[in-house]
């Protein structure tokens, strides 16, 4: 059997290690991907899986990669569930990279578990002191519009299951940009053709009723995450994206993203 060690390919610059079966790649990258040490999880197993799905290395493990990973979302410890969502996005972009990888079936089967874990993770968290990044909310963003461009039927779903993550009861403020992910996810979504208005901007009435709801005293700290979404993607759909630019019905987004907005800040023109 082919020997390394994965200190010594990080180090290298993650060159593909010739002559050893993807599986046993596949499941020792599993394997730490779970692991609590952010230099194993991140640094070696997660930037080696990301390039290596990327490049098709793994082309014949990916539906294992990703059943692998849609089965974490269970997973007792935070670390494993928020890097779970990370490899679905890596499997999902090769899959419409090169149609024929991972069959829509399989795509359909991880949809479940992430749309049921996404909006209802306790541990939102973006950084541990001893953990490194979990970031369930960026990560899980990532993912939605992965799904998105792998199940296009699924894309007005998806909108409204970032609204109700943006809006869940949290006692955590997003401090470490997780706003801006939320809008770039959802300006990805909105970017993929065929969307009806009335698809484009029918999440917001999710967001509307939670705030309404919100009452008198003190902004709650979901309150403010939803605000500080809405700011953020009103600057996406005005700016649009490196990759794909202004999505269709940005203008039409982006007066409903205003007019709720004008519940908080009503000194706006």
């Amino acid at each position: 059997m082919h020997h390394f060690t994965w200190s010594s390919i990080a180090a290298a610059g993650f060159p593909f290690p010739d002559g050893v079966p993807a599986s046993r790649i596949s499941d020792e990258l599993s394997a730490m991907l779970v692991s609590p040490d952010p230099e194993v999880r991140d640094d070696q197993a997660y930037t080696a899986a990301a390039r290596w799905i990327g490049d098709g290395r793994l082309d014949e493990v990916l539906e294992n990669l990703g059943d692998t990973a849609a089965d974490r979302f269970t997973h007792p410890e935070i670390q494993a569930r928020t890097f779970a969502p990370l490899v679905l996005r890596c499997v999902l972009a090769r899959a419409v990279a090169e149609p024929g990888t991972v069959p829509k079936a399989a795509a359909e089967r991880w949809y479940a578990p992430f749309t049921t874990w996404y909006p209802t993770e306790h541990d939102t968290r973006g950084w541990g002191d001893s953990l490194g990044w979990l970031h369930a909310v960026a990560h899980g963003a990532d993912a939605a519009a992965a799904f998105a461009q792998a199940l296009p039927d699924r894309r007005a779903e998806l909108l409204e299951l970032c609204a109700r993550r943006m809006t869940a009861a949290t006692d955590y403020r997003y401090v470490q940009l997780e706003d801006a992910r939320l809008a770039r996810a959802i300006g990805r979504i909105l970017l993929i053709p065929g969307l009806s208005a009335e698809q484009a901007t029918g999440w917001l009435t999710l967001v509307t009723k939670a705030l309404e709801a919100g009452g008198h005293g003190p902004v709650p700290p979901w309150a403010f995450n939803t605000f500080a979404t809405l700011q953020s993607l009103h600057l996406h759909l005005t700016r649009g994206l490196v990759e794909g630019g202004v999505p269709p019905h940005a203008a039409v987004v982006a007066g409903e993203v205003a007019a709720v907005l004008r519940l908080p800040y009503h000194w706006l023109a």
